[in-house]
């Protein structure tokens, strides 16, 4: 897989950000929808994963960043595993915007012919790697072996395919062919790779992090060594297209709510495994061991960055190992509120790559 991508970079914007919602002027543009907008939302219900990779979000919502953005909007949210299950919550209704991987946001984009979802800010890049057993030294020794990802068709499991497609093996997506992927929860990859029933998983942060150092698995491929400058997106924030149509303000807020988050992460990196492990905590019962949570956050850069460069390639990838239709990209992103909150703290805008509005 040929790789080409934009340069990834933290964005050090001021958590002042909030304070540009009412100003933002410029209103942001949804594809397929004339309707008027319809002012503030009463609510805005956000998915995400409780993934490092996701850190702004949990960020965001555990330090109050996202609700004082949004203001009068009652914000609601969902967590979610995996990125294709999140396209369903979206396109079914359920959900108005999503942290999420790019080829699920990608996927859904192409299905409905650009008019489901819209792109509004980069969140993560990096963070993602195949790691296997003992014994399995190079991409030689991986024949018959059993594979996970977090869910068929989700940016890791997309990878993968396309990573082991260029190394000459055949794969299928029913779990066929030299290399069995096995599309799984992360939290039972983990007690499976334990038990010595799969072989190694590609996977986004904490999850790597944990299977190196709770099961003893090593990594084989860290995904950002595929990149130019390792820089490539594991998580971008998406919305409804007909939510940003009828609510632009309230995307506004979001977009300033979450670079504030960003911009939290980036000035403080020494706080963040506290407040983040906080979060996980809440979520889920149960927080990070020191040395996982570390190590992970060493793996994965936060930027507002949407890398749009990449999309084209992300959409070839999954074309070619069958998990995606071939189809056009113009219009996947809207980048004018994120970049209105970026000119207001004096940092140059994003680029959309031709694929969208900056």
């Amino acid at each position: 897989m040929t790789r080409r991508t934009g340069l990834a970079s933290r964005t050090g914007l001021a958590l002042a950000a909030i304070a540009l919602v009412p100003v933002l002027l410029g209103g942001c543009s949804a594809q397929g929808s004339a309707a008027a907008p319809a002012g503030p939302a009463e609510e805005l219900r956000l998915g995400y994963f409780d993934n490092v990779t996701h850190a702004p979000a949990l960020v965001g919502l555990e330090k109050g960043l996202l609700a004082d953005s949004l203001g009068g909007t009652k914000l609601r949210t969902q967590i979610f595993s995996a990125g294709p299950a999140t396209i369903e919550a979206l396109s079914a209704g359920a959900i108005d915007a999503a942290y999420i991987g790019p080829n699920p946001a990608v996927n859904s984009f192409v299905k409905s012919a650009g008019q489901s979802v819209t792109i509004v800010a980069g969140a993560a890049s990096g963070g993602a790697a195949l790691v296997v057993r003992a014994g399995i030294d190079g991409p030689a020794d991986l024949a018959g072996t059993t594979i996970a990802t977090p869910q068929l068709g989700n940016t890791q499991d997309v990878a993968l395919r396309a990573w082991l497609g260029e190394q000459g093996y055949d794969t299928d997506t029913a779990g066929g062919g030299q290399v069995h992927i096995a599309p799984t929860d992360n939290a039972q990859t983990l007690a499976l790779f334990q038990s010595g029933k799969i072989d190694g998983a590609w996977l986004p942060e904490p999850w790597v992090s944990r299977l190196v150092l709770d099961a003893g698995a090593s990594v084989l491929v860290d995904e950002a060594s595929l990149w130019p400058d390792g820089a490539f997106p594991t998580t971008v924030l998406l919305v409804r297209s007909e939510y940003l149509a009828a609510h632009p303000e309230t995307v506004r807020a979001l977009v300033a709510g979450h670079t504030a988050s960003v911009d939290w992460l980036t000035a403080h990196p020494g706080d963040a495994a506290a407040v983040i492990n906080k979060k996980l905590t809440e979520d889920t019962g149960k927080g990070l061991s020191d040395a996982v949570i570390t190590r992970a956050l060493a793996h994965v850069t936060f930027t507002t960055d949407p890398l749009a460069a990449t999309f084209p390639v992300l959409l070839g990838a999954g074309v070619t190992v069958g998990t995606a239709k071939p189809g056009k990209l113009d219009g996947l992103f809207d980048l004018t509120a994120l970049n209105a909150v970026r000119a207001k703290a004096g940092v140059a805008p994003v680029g959309a790559a031709g694929l969208g509005t900056e």
